[in-house]
């Protein structure tokens, strides 16, 4: 009696490989579909918008739409001297936070290293890092007046504390086999932290950095509404007081350009300084 039988004939080349699915764990995908997936979030988002003001959802006048607040994006920047606030906020973020950086990452490095420093200084970093900072204005203004300076310390004091406790976190990571292989060579402390602990600890601290600078951008209109007279907060403050609604939305734009900027530019940095490691965040 003859039997039917069907055989599976095994598959050679591309053909063999599973088919890579969109959602496998941690797996990378192709690059253009990655910039058309972050493209369409944006297309949603001010179709939505465009949809809420077309739809008469709330008032023209308190939620302008994309269009027009692009125009007062542009009038802003044609005539209205917008690009000095522009630079002046950005002054102020980059400095502040080049200050941060100044005390918080030899601190934390410290702290991450040495477990005396970090019993000194650890209760004191957490306790600060549960205060609000904008709970400082009246202290800063009775202290700094209406100045730049007030300006500095409070996103100073935004950012500060959470970024030696990342860096103080990302050092203690560092493979405690490298330090022992370290000490077993002759290494001394100092070259056991200048030649393993740092250069092992960098690539984490600076991502910890990119971190932290989102959140100095977050503080800037909180530290520009007090008593300002220039950059973006102090427009959108100048803006609110004749309803140019739009105008408001506009300033919101350039700081979420302007972060998206920054972070892009420590990414190419990580990625340039750091181009052995195999995995990018």
């Amino acid at each position: 009696m003859n039997e039917n039988r069907s055989y599976s004939t095994p598959q050679t080349g591309a053909a063999a490989r599973p088919r890579k699915r969109l959602f496998e764990f941690k797996s990378d995908i192709n690059p253009t579909l990655g910039l058309g997936l972050g493209v369409l979030v944006w297309v949603l988002f001010f179709g939505l918008w465009e949809f809420a003001v077309w739809s008469r959802w709330m008032t023209e006048i308190l939620l302008p739409g994309p269009r027009t607040v692009l125009a007062a994006l542009y009038t802003l920047f044609a005539e209205n001297g917008f690009v000095a606030d522009v630079l002046i906020s950005v002054q102020r973020v980059l400095l502040s936070f080049v200050l941060a950086c100044a005390v918080a990452i030899p601190l934390g490095i410290l702290m991450g290293s040495f477990r005396a420093v970090e019993a000194f200084f650890d209760p004191f970093v957490s306790a600060w890092r549960y205060l609000p900072a904008p709970a400082f204005i009246p202290l800063l203004l009775m202290w700094f007046g209406t100045g730049d300076a007030q300006k500095l310390a409070l996103l100073f004091i935004g950012v500060i504390w959470f970024l030696i406790t990342l860096i103080a976190d990302h050092t203690k990571a560092v493979s405690q086999d490298l330090i022992r292989t370290s000490v077993t060579l002759g290494g001394t402390r100092r070259q056991v932290l200048r030649t393993v602990i740092v250069p092992a600890a960098l690539p984490n601290i600076v991502v910890a950095m990119r971190q932290m600078l989102a959140v100095s951008w977050t503080y800037l209109v909180i530290a520009e509404i007090t008593a300002a007279d220039a950059g973006i907060g102090a427009m959108m403050m100048r803006a609110k007081r004749f309803l140019h609604v739009d105008q408001i939305m506009a300033g919101i734009l350039v700081i979420g350009v302007l972060g998206l900027l920054f972070d892009y530019l420590l990414k190419r940095l990580h990625r340039h300084a750091f181009s052995y490691l195999d995995e990018y965040p």
